[in-house]
């Protein structure tokens, strides 16, 4: 058994699929059921023994301070966050990975998930019944993963935690910085990095039940697992749009981000009863779209 040394929790991103609520705060730090995302993440970890959290951040990281005084938690930038992919987010704590839970921010356990020993290094995994766009694992006979597939079904897929044995991290720390400054890097998760050195990098599958894991990439997900949602989407934008068009926001559905240039969000486009509209932040123009998205 691994005694956990400390945690992180990875929080940079710009989450833009859950449009438009992360253009107003970051997804770690919505409500969900009356707790904030991380903070409820926070809360576990503490509850199971582990108080050496780190925080990495990057988008609207400013949103994360309070964190600090709250709860004592370190906070580290990645300043890479929207030019890369989430590795740069494992690079920015490569010091400090020792035997350490690696948690995504947006993550709702029902049950605590966490222990301060753990077996070994692992995977966290839902089960697909039936057909699944997700990331599908193959096991061996001692449930080391041998392949990932994305895509699949009748399969155990990846969601949720990983924790590391300190052998595991210094193996993948050793790889990342060997690679990190390789153009073709930089827009690969870790877990790309991690399935091209499978065979050096070994990990188990841990399973959860149905319930155990959520995770929310969209308003209209959150909606069914949070009906408080509904008719009240705690965005301003939202807010608005409704009142342009004269409806509750619950006859809202289906926002999509719209991206410009640089790769900014600029926009969104949605669903209202059998329309659908586009709207454009810097004009504050809503307009009806003839065609579908």
């Amino acid at each position: 058994m691994y005694k956990v040394d400390n945690a992180v929790i990875m929080a940079a991103g710009t989450s833009s699929r859950f449009a438009p609520l992360s253009y107003e705060k970051p997804k770690a730090l919505i409500e969900v059921r009356g707790e904030v995302l991380i903070e409820r993440q926070i809360r576990q970890l503490r509850e199971a023994g582990i108080s050496d959290i780190y925080i990495v951040t990057g988008y609207k990281s400013e949103d994360f301070q309070y964190l600090t005084e709250k709860y004592g938690v370190i906070l580290r930038h990645n300043a890479s966050y929207n030019a890369r992919n989430n590795h740069s987010s494992i690079y920015q704590v490569r010091d400090i990975l020792k035997n350490s839970y690696i948690c995504s921010a947006d993550n709702y356990f029902t049950v605590n998930p966490f222990s301060s020993k753990v077996e070994d290094s692992y995977y966290s995994a839902l089960y697909a019944d039936g057909e699944t766009k997700e990331w599908c694992m193959k096991v061996d006979e001692d449930d080391y993963i041998t392949e990932v597939s994305v895509g699949g079904e009748n399969s155990w897929y990846m969601l949720g935690h990983v924790f590391w044995n300190e052998e595991y991290s210094e193996r993948f720390v050793r790889i990342l910085e060997a690679e990190y400054d390789n153009p073709e890097t930089i827009d690969k998760l870790w877990e790309d990095i991690y399935l091209e050195h499978i065979d050096e990098l070994k990990m188990k599958i841990n399973r959860y039940g149905e319930d155990e894991i959520y995770e929310f990439d969209t308003l209209d997900e959150l909606r069914e697992f949070d009906d408080s949602y509904v008719s009240d989407t705690r965005s301003r934008i939202i807010e608005n749009l409704a009142e342009k068009l004269g409806v509750d926001q619950s006859e809202l559905y289906g926002f999509k981000c719209i991206k410009g240039d640089g790769n900014e969000a600029i926009g969104v486009r949605f669903k209202c009863r059998d329309d659908e509209f586009e709207y454009q932040y810097d004009s504050a123009e809503l307009m009806k779209s003839n065609g579908g998205f």
